[in-house]
């Protein structure tokens, strides 16, 4: 795809991309809020902290299949020597017993069925025998033992998810053990994805002679719906001002719009003329960023503009380091949770400058992460994004990093 660089820009005129990273974030409001039945929460990030209003467990419960028993009535219980008790009834799942164990009595007892009044223990059923009405309890057990406390997991009041949270499989568990039906999320960021150029063709296209596969058309509305947002529209423009101000118009509408190409001076990039002539405010042109150069970002109302390069693996990379952040932000999750630290596996060439996003595979070893960049570094070659789990940050006025350093990575995935 064409790239959007076809103006060369001084360094000076470059912004960093920590700048460029803050400038976006100011921009991104967390969007409103509204509730979500709790099964349609999963990716979602929480407006607000969710207290409990129930313990949990709710109730004194068996940890084992057993009998429920007074201690006391273990005493000095073995193998050889077993206590004999009187089994007076049966407390199941969902339903307890409805009566008392007393003074050489024991109450059959299943995983998690209400501790019945009386009883300060549970026996393993391993632990017995059991024959007619009555059990032999071969084992001494003190009170207390295998059995789960109302409120041990939470207690009524405590705050079990705080607002940002982004819920996962365990928050949604979590939500459904203190009975929260719904919960209270930002809505999903809305995006427009638009490609612009002459030469893309879709994967069922004939190719023809200088035909470029639209992969960006594929790749970042996975990349937005992978970040919590959903992909409302996804279009593309011919290399023509007045196709291009038509395809943006509805993108406008979106909290987001993402431009991949076309965002340079040459004589067929025509974005930036159509978002002027569409009311965008330009908030910065150019990073000092390899790759990732030449990005665009502007705003309209509450709608934040980013023009991409229209190079694949160049947008991918600008999405995750900037794109991506403003959607958690939108969403009101915490962006700056996805850096962490590595140490290098192999020496990484640079010449100071810019910023050099390194694509790397993390592996966990006994000193902590370590990073290894990958050897075809080229901003053409995306299948170099396959098994690339960060982006190491080599910063503008670093040189060559050799095997051992240290690296601050942004974590690319989920």
């Amino acid at each position: 795809m064409r790239s959007l660089g076809r103006v060369k820009r001084s360094q000076a005129d470059l912004i960093e991309l920590e700048r460029a990273r803050d400038i976006v974030l100011e921009s991104a409001a967390a969007l409103a809020v509204e509730r979500v039945p709790l099964r349609d929460a999963l990716g979602r990030h929480l407006a607000t902290d969710v207290e409990s209003a129930e313990p949990v467990p709710a109730f004194d419960n068996s940890a084992m299949d057993g009998f429920a028993v007074r201690a006391a009535d273990t005493r000095g219980a073995r193998s050889g020597a077993p206590a004999s008790l009187a089994v007076v009834g049966e407390s199941r799942a969902g339903l307890p017993a409805s009566v008392a164990v007393g003074a050489g009595e024991a109450i059959g007892i299943s995983t998690g069925a209400v501790l019945p009044a009386g009883a300060d223990a549970v026996v393993r059923v391993e632990e017995t025998r059991a024959e007619d009405s009555r059990v032999e309890v071969r084992i001494e057990v003190e009170p207390g033992h295998d059995i789960r406390r109302a409120g041990e997991d939470i207690e009524p009041g405590d705050t079990v998810l705080v607002a940002g949270a982004r819920i996962g499989p365990a928050e949604v568990g979590v939500l459904a053990s203190v009975g929260a039906a719904e919960v209270a999320c930002h809505r999903r960021p809305r995006v427009a994805i638009l490609t612009s150029g002459d030469e893309l063709l879709d994967p069922g296209e004939a190719m023809r002679p200088g035909g470029v596969r639209n992969s960006n058309s594929f790749s970042i509305p996975a990349l937005a719906e992978a970040a919590g947002a959903d992909a409302t529209l996804v279009g593309s423009a011919a290399d023509d001002l007045e196709a291009t101000r038509t395809a943006i118009a509805p993108a406008l509408d979106r909290d987001v719009a993402v431009l991949c190409g076309g965002v340079s001076v040459g004589r067929h990039d025509h974005v930036k003329q159509a978002l002027t002539d569409l009311g965008v405010e330009e908030r910065f042109w150019g990073i000092a960023l390899k790759p990732g150069k030449p990005t665009w970002f502007g705003v309209r109302g509450d709608t934040l503009v980013f023009g991409l390069p229209g190079n694949p693996v160049s947008a991918m990379v600008v999405f995750a380091l900037l794109v991506r952040p403003a959607l958690q932000a939108l969403a009101g999750g915490r962006p700056k949770l996805r850096r962490t630290t590595a140490r290098l596996a192999s020496d990484c060439e640079k010449q100071p400058g810019r910023t050099h996003a390194v694509r790397c595979r993390l592996e966990l070893c006994e000193e902590g992460w370590r990073a290894h960049p990958f050897e075809r570094q080229g901003s053409h070659v995306l299948t170099s994004m396959l098994g690339a789990d960060c982006l190491a940050i080599v910063p503008t006025g670093s040189g060559p990093l050799r095997a051992g350093e240290d690296v601050e990575v942004e974590l690319l995935g989920v």
